[in-house]
């Protein structure tokens, strides 16, 4: 026998996720009731639906600031979505200042691995295999593919994990920014500044 969904189940589902109604009662109904279960649902839906949006043109947006730490340390951002009207909205506004904090606090290199250049790449490689020197040879590679992972996660603003909720990388946050407005949003590119570097 399966659960009855009730308003409230919906309700409390959209107040935690953002999600629309109808998709709310319907990760219910997927789940039977279980709200873990309807939450893993909508997000692999909700990442689903912000990869489809990712090819869309960006071009609007907004450039947010942040100082921190008595004017020692201070960021800037271009965030970019499809329209002036998402770029107003309050969701849009938080989520740039959420981001420029993050910049603040884990001093991400890069945006995107793309933008990582293999000289980087070729000295952490180079430092890994350093490490692990006398290992087997097939060994090492593995070793320093794995490190390599590590450099990425540190550098890449994208893949660092958020400073407020480590559960979520910034990619994460980005898509479920994504699903809830319904357009295309990303990080054009930052700057970080820290006082005396």
């Amino acid at each position: 026998m399966s659960t009855k969904i009730t308003a409230k189940m919906v309700g409390e589902l959209r107040a935690e996720t953002g999600a629309g109604l109808l998709d709310c009662k319907k990760a219910l109904v997927e789940s039977d009731g279980d709200l873990e279960s309807a939450l893993t649902y909508l997000r692999k839906k909700g990442i689903a639906s912000a990869e489809k949006k990712a090819g869309r043109d960006a071009s609007e947006g907004l450039i947010e600031y942040y100082i921190h730490l008595g004017g020692k340390v201070g960021v800037l951002l271009e965030l970019n979505c499809e329209t002036d009207f998402v770029a107003k909205t309050d969701d849009f506004k938080l989520l740039a200042k959420d981001i420029c904090m993050h910049i603040a606090a884990s001093n991400p290199l890069f945006v995107r691995r793309d933008e990582v250049p293999e000289s980087f790449l070729e000295k952490e490689r180079e430092i890994a295999a350093g490490q692990v020197e006398g290992k087997p040879e097939h060994i090492v590679q593995k070793i320093v593919d794995g490190k390599i992972e590590k450099v990425y996660m540190a550098n890449c603003l994208l893949e660092q994990p958020f400073v407020k909720d480590s559960e979520k990388s910034i990619q994460d946050m980005l898509s479920e920014k994504i699903t809830k407005l319904g357009e295309n949003i990303m990080v054009k590119r930052f700057t970080r500044y820290q006082l005396g570097e």
